[in-house]
């Protein structure tokens, strides 16, 4: 069994859903010579989070967008964690409704995910930054 723990920081994203899947496998390159195994990518952030879905049409992205905002509201009346503006609350409770991490199979040197399923990351901050992930892998190699 091998270990591998990265900590990287994504570059600056703007607010809304963004594939990192790519990112990803550039940042892991030794999962290519696993057999089987396990990543988890784990989101050192309380405003922004990661999920899995569609990886092809953008416009799905723009939807998740669409309906977190109307479902955690920015300026509602209700909300007393306001010292860092009007986006930070309700960004701490997407991430929570969402997560802060995915655990994603490795097989034949490959991240084992379905024809349509990409990572994202959910910026919901309008100025988050950079955020930092901790990229953990476990698994066999190949031939061994």
């Amino acid at each position: 069994m091998e270990w591998i723990q990265k900590e990287i920081q994504l570059r600056p994203y703007p607010r809304g859903f963004h594939l990192i899947t790519e990112t990803i496998y550039e940042e892991v390159p030794e999962i290519r010579d696993w057999a089987c195994g396990q990543l988890q990518v784990f989101m050192k952030h309380t405003s922004a989070s990661l999920s899995l879905n569609e990886n092809a049409d953008p416009s799905v992205r723009v939807d998740f967008e669409s309906f977190f905002n109307r479902t955690v509201p920015e300026n509602a009346p209700y909300f007393t964690h306001i010292y860092e503006g009007s986006d930070d609350m309700p960004a701490h409770l997407k991430a929570a409704l969402l997560g802060y991490d995915v655990q994603l199979p490795i097989k034949d040197g490959h991240l084992h995910l379905g024809t349509w399923q990409g990572v994202y990351l959910g910026e919901h901050r309008n100025h988050g930054g950079g955020r930092r992930l901790l990229l953990t892998a476990w698994g066999k190699k190949l031939n061994s």
